[in-house]
């Protein structure tokens, strides 16, 4: 459907892509990874036109079609509600529309068998273009990513850049072009909108790619990897889980190639300097410096994944009550956020906020700070410093500073070589520090106002959308120093990777409440998904159930050699779900076995092995739940 062929560009002198190649298919949903300017957008821009590549090119078919989702259509503005805005993606449709009504307007006077005919070809190919659906359709994916009913009238001027941006987003949706391509779409996206938009990508009838740091929402609708690295393009035929699991491998056995070359080429090395001087070893040692030129050099391997270290002060720990919300309400005229709710916050708690745009989690991080006017008591506990981080701190940053200045006016009384080290985890190394904070680009400034939040001496940050325009590199690191704060947080996020890592309690508003659930994002998911199911059983189990039948005494005899029967059969299967247990541990361990892992023939073979016992446990797992209901059943029967 459309190649990338031996692309080079240039950004000055510094190749940014230099005979990269990559071949998109139909319904390819792409994943474009990698570390900030490395020109994931970049190459987006260079598929759609925008810019020329320096060398190579770009072939794509005559009935292939484009749609991008960039940021630069935050600065998109239009007098027209969003429903229509939307709606412009079925052009051709609402063309027909348009004809259709000047043909019904004619035949106010005009009643010929022409003006008749003309009117019935154009509702049948408005039909066939499915037109009298357009409307639904596009309320849909409006409503789907976050947009309420009441919403859909309003002007698109009326509504902030990121909001803008998803209306731009549901027009592309719409508009089903053949290769869909998307740069940060989960930037603007609340956690619900990010996971409508998952299944939506996850069925989409043509090619998507897709540029993003959140790591769960590449996992959810992605089925290829392409990291751009140096220049290149590699292809990665899997999700990005198996993308990190296939480097990793990747990365261990250019290493282990990179390093027997090396001793190699010493050992070839000390046979040319011991044997250079001898007439009769000469045709040796040319042979061998010709090698040696000839020779293709492995690279070693740079790791991207960087463990660090943070090392936080306190001067001073928090009283076990770090803030207490009492009674606590708080609207905007007719628009009600909280109302008499109350909330704990004590020191060690790591709280992640979370749930849809629009029910008021930045205002609660607000109320929280003190900077929020509220009705009922928020009550700070003893010894509590704290420190916010948000978007709007960016703006803050003095443009003129250096990085390394900045630190240094942040009073946190650390020496430049401390503030060196700390900048160094937020990967600004060596000159880096010197940099202006003007020239920086939206991800840097995050990392920089980051680093000023975690240098100051608080034991309670407030943290709004902190991951927001980092790549994942920076994600990572975050969570790492996340990990090691002591100290009280609170985080606004919808990263979920981000949450799994640090929260030890969620947060999120209901029906004007503040809720907590005191665990973890995944025990938080799993619990939030019974009580839905739950719901959705209870109709059910409202019915009435039916009365016992009364059995004749032969019948019941019959029924209990039934049971019998039964209970022997299910003995026998939880033997067979035994042994296979067994069986799928000793297949574990021998793939384990360097002779068998680096055997890809065996090691295929133990893995066909275990595909068959595991599907041979999943059958008998199958029989063991319906022999088990059968058993109650007979049991309740008798």
């Amino acid at each position: 459907m459309l190649s990338i062929n031996n692309l080079s560009y240039f950004i000055g002198g510094r190749a940014l892509y230099e005979n990269a190649s990559l071949h998109i298919r139909p319904k390819d949903k792409i994943g474009l990874v990698g570390l900030n300017g490395t020109g994931k957008s970049t190459l987006l821009k260079i598929i759609h036109g925008d810019y020329q590549p320096s060398a190579g090119e770009v072939q794509k078919a005559k009935d292939c079609t484009i749609g991008f989702l960039n940021q630069d259509l935050l600065s998109y503005q239009s007098e027209d509600c969003i429903l229509d805005v939307a709606l412009e993606a079925f052009q051709e449709t609402l063309k027909l529309q348009e004809e259709i009504d000047e043909v019904l307007k004619m035949m106010e006077t005009d009643y010929s068998e022409a003006t008749i005919n003309k009117l019935a070809r154009l509702q049948d190919q408005f039909e066939a273009n499915e037109g009298y659906t357009i409307k639904a359709k596009a309320e849909e994916v409006l409503e789907g990513i976050g947009f309420s009913t009441a919403d859909l009238k309003r002007p698109l001027k009326t509504f902030s850049g990121g909001w803008r941006m998803r209306v731009m987003l549901a027009k592309l949706l719409l508009e089903k072009p053949s290769l869909l391509m998307l740069d940060e779409p989960t930037n603007h996206l609340d956690l619900p909108s990010i996971q409508w938009v998952e299944n939506y990508l996850r069925t989409y009838e043509g090619a998507v790619i897709v540029v993003s740091h959140d790591k769960e929402f590449l996992d959810n609708c992605i089925e290829t990897t392409v990291e751009v690295s140096n220049g290149t393009l590699t292809a990665y035929q899997g999700n990005y889980s198996f993308y990190q699991h296939e480097k990793k491998e990747r990365m261990e056995i250019q290493q282990n190639a990179f390093e027997n070359q090396q001793q190699m080429i010493k050992q070839t090395e000390r046979f040319i300097e011991r044997f250079r001087a001898k007439a009769s070893k000469s045709n040796q040692v040319q042979s061998r410096i010709k090698a040696l030129d000839r020779m293709d050099r492995v690279s070693e391997v740079v790791d991207d994944n960087i463990a660090v270290n943070f090392k936080f002060k306190f001067s001073q720990k928090s009283g076990r009550d770090v803030v207490v919300l009492d009674h606590v309400s708080k609207s905007y005229g007719e628009l009600v956020i909280l109302k008499n709710t109350s909330a704990r916050i004590e020191r060690g708690d790591k709280i992640a906020l979370i749930g849809a745009n629009g029910k008021g989690k930045s205002t609660l991080l607000r109320i929280i700070d003190g900077t929020e006017p509220i009705q009922g008591e928020r009550l700070q506990g003893h010894n509590v410093i704290k420190s916010f981080y948000a978007q709007h701190q960016l703006e803050a940053l003095g443009v003129d500073n250096e990085i390394l200045q900045e630190l240094q006016q942040a009073g946190s009384g650390k020496t430049d070589t401390e503030l060196r080290n700390v900048l160094g985890c937020f990967l600004f190394t060596n000159e880096d520090v010197f940099k202006k904070i003007k020239v920086l680009s939206g991800g840097e400034k995050s990392r920089v106002a980051l680093a000023k939040t975690l240098i100051s001496e608080a034991n309670f940050l407030l943290l709004d959308e902190p991951t927001n325009h980092l790549d994942m590199q920076s994600v990572n690191i975050l969570i790492q120093a996340m990990q090691q704060y002591e100290g009280t947080f609170v985080t606004v996020s919808h990263d979920r990777h981000f949450i799994r890592g640090v929260a030890n309690k969620i947060w999120y508003i209901e029906n004007q409440e503040i809720k907590e659930y005191p665990g973890t994002y995944d025990e938080f998911s799993l619990w939030k998904s019974q009580q839905e199911e739950s719901l959705r059983q209870e109709p059910l189990q409202k019915k009435k159930v039916p009365k016992k039948k009364q059995l004749t005494d032969p019948e019941i005899q019959q029924a209990k050699k039934e049971l019998k029967k039964k209970e022997a059969e299910l003995e026998h299967v939880e033997a067979l779900i035994m042994e296979k247990e067994t069986l799928k541990k000793e297949l574990e361990e021998e793939m384990a076995l360097p002779e068998v892992f680096s055997d890809m023939q065996k090691l295929e073979g133990v893995n066909q092995r275990y595909a068959q016992v595991r599907t041979e446990e999943e059958n008998l797992n199958k029989k063991w739940e319906i022999l088990v209901e059968e058993i109650e059943e007979l049991q309740h029967a008798i």
